[in-house]
């Protein structure tokens, strides 16, 4: 059922008993949470696996519980860090779980229901808790040794350059009591998490066994890596790919899929797509018997950018992106080529001085796409000069307010990738 459907999708990299975990899932509604630190206030790719992975459970008749550490994001946790985070001060804090809680509305079902999906703030229940409260009631439940054993504790403790302070140390404790909170308050018997949380969640597990009450599970899945099993979620010139699209736009983020490798493309499809796994398959198929049509990685992009974006922000970047492969811009409108903006160079050009005719060679050697007007003149001759994706060859040629492609814009093209966006003001 649901875990064979993660398991086939690359979703389980490990679990506790799986076959008792196969049991609970198939036995009716049950309640399964996820932490989120809240190190920003908008997810980021990464992300992305855990709530598509929260959404499948939801989609299965399963109740998603969103955890914002809000305590516990003010100590950090080590886990899979070689550095100590920078502690938030409690307004960055506040405004970071804010920005989450409204992104995360957008990918599950929020409300009373059996089924929806629920958000909470830990530090609902772990800040008025007194330390001597915390040490006496669950601190002494889990031994330093058995601490000391977990991966993420050892790597830290073992580099000797940065270690790992107290404060680090005690989120172990301090996420394994939310497991044991929300399996009182909320019923919920499962954890899931990317690798990197095996040891936290494992923690919780002994803290509910401790206490004599009913047994609890983990699942955790594979972090987003690529085929060479670097970390996925940057662009090529490290920025991050943020699901906010005043960070990262709709069309960088369309882009950032449409230019993935076709190694990563059946495994990308089978995480985040709600496609069938014979419809994925499909798709790889089509895409091996001709990769050079990309087809594989425009099913991957449409499909991730609709589920994030929206379906018109969507449309709009697939259009940019077929002005930017030297598609028509036959009926497209400001609002279509906005999302280049970001990534091509524009310059504003005044109206009155586009309907007095701007001659082509001179616009080219102002934005910079020749070198000079000798050099535009030589390149336009050489047919490498594009005006709205259509060659032209005078190089006498006068750009008018007639040349716009949409109410303001036009695009100059030099050689295959060179673009600049004029803007009539």
């Amino acid at each position: 059922m649901i875990l064979d459907d993660l398991e086939a999708r690359g979703l389980v990299a490990d679990s506790t008993d799986p076959d008792a975990l196969r049991d609970l899932l198939d036995s009716g509604p049950i309640a399964a949470y996820c932490g989120i630190d809240p190190t920003s206030d908008s997810l980021h790719l990464g992300h992305l696996v855990s709530v598509s992975v929260m959404a499948r459970l939801q989609r299965a008749g399963h109740k998603p519980i969103a955890v914002v550490g809000g305590a516990t994001g003010m100590i950090g946790d080590p886990s899979g860090k070689s550095a100590e985070r920078v502690l938030l001060d409690g307004d960055t804090l506040a405004r970071n779980v804010a920005g989450i809680r409204g992104q995360l509305s957008r990918f599950l079902q929020f409300g009373d229901g059996p089924t929806d999906a629920l958000l909470v703030n830990n530090a609902d229940w772990l800040s008025p808790m007194s330390v001597l409260a915390f040490l006496r009631d669950v601190g002494k439940l889990i031994t330093v040794n058995y601490m000391m054993a977990k991966e993420s504790v050892k790597a830290r403790i073992e580099d000797r350059e940065q270690g790992l302070s107290y404060t680090e140390f005690s989120y172990m404790l301090l996420q394994a009591y939310d497991f044991v909170h929300l399996a009182e308050a909320h019923g919920c018997r499962l954890q899931i998490g990317g690798t990197d949380q095996w040891g936290n969640i494992t923690c919780g597990i002994e803290v509910q066994r401790k206490l004599g009450r009913s047994p609890l599970a983990g699942l955790v899945f594979p972090l987003l890596l690529d085929a060479s099993g670097q970390k996925m979620g940057k662009t090529a010139a490290g920025q991050q790919i943020w699901l906010d699209p005043q960070r990262t736009s709709p069309y960088a983020f369309y882009q950032y899929f449409l230019n993935v490798a076709d190694a990563d493309v059946g495994r990308l499809l089978r995480i985040f797509s709600q496609k069938s796994l014979d419809e994925i398959a499909a798709i790889e198929t089509a895409h091996a018997g001709d990769p050079g049509k990309r087809e594989g990685q425009r099913a991957l992009a449409e499909e991730i950018t609709g589920w994030v974006h929206g379906a018109g922000a969507t449309r709009r970047a697939i259009a940019a992106s077929g002005v930017m492969f030297g598609g028509a811009l036959d009926d497209l409108t400001d609002e279509d080529l906005e999302p280049l903006l970001g990534d091509v160079p524009s310059t504003e050009v005044a109206r009155d001085s586009l309907a007095g005719g701007i001659r082509l060679v001179d616009a080219l050697a102002d934005v910079g796409l020749a070198k000079s007007k000798g050099a535009a003149r030589r390149l336009v001759a050489g047919g490498g000069v594009y005006v709205n994706n259509q060659r032209v060859s005078d190089p006498e040629l006068l750009l008018t307010t007639e040349s716009l492609a949409t109410a303001t814009m036009l695009i100059l093209r030099a050689g295959k990738k060179s673009y600049h966006i004029l803007r009539a003001g």
